[in-house]
């Protein structure tokens, strides 16, 4: 499935047809919201994400880059988009922008929603961290462009 939607995707885009198939991902950590990110970023909505920096270190993976292409699945693993990473930086949770939270594209798209759901996803991610009382960790936040 993956595999064809790449192959589609390299076929529409011939720019790509020597690029090895990139990772795929779905976002979050429950189907709802999962496939509800992966329509928004469809709908050319959801056009940036955040992942902890913590979690980056705990699975011993690189920052994305710019330029890296991702599948993006729903929660089953269907893929439903092409995404390419137009920036990345390590912001502090404290120093999300409102424009940022805009650009995510969750919920209402404002500051204080953004802020909502990501503490509550981050609390329970770093769950037996303490400074999440301090809601001082950093987070690497990426601009994206759909790509089909």
């Amino acid at each position: 499935m993956i595999n064809d939607f790449w192959k589609r995707f390299q076929k529409e885009k011939p720019e790509y047809t020597n690029v090895e198939k990139p990772q795929s991902y779905h976002f979050c950590d429950n189907e709802k919201d999962a496939n509800e990110c992966a329509e928004l970023v469809v709908k050319g909505i959801k056009q940036a994400t955040s992942s902890s920096v913590w979690w980056y270190d705990q699975n011993n993976q690189s920052f994305p880059k710019s330029g890296d292409l991702a599948i993006v699945t729903n929660w089953a693993g269907e893929p439903k988009a092409i995404t390419k990473v137009k920036k990345v930086e390590i912001v502090s949770y404290r120093d999300i922008t409102p424009e940022y939270a805009f650009i995510e594209g969750e919920g209402d798209r404002s500051l204080d929603y953004w802020k909502k759901v990501h503490w509550d996803y981050y609390s329970n991610e770093m769950k037996d961290l303490m400074m999440i009382l301090l809601r001082i960790w950093k987070l690497c936040v990426n601009i994206l462009k759909l790509y089909g």
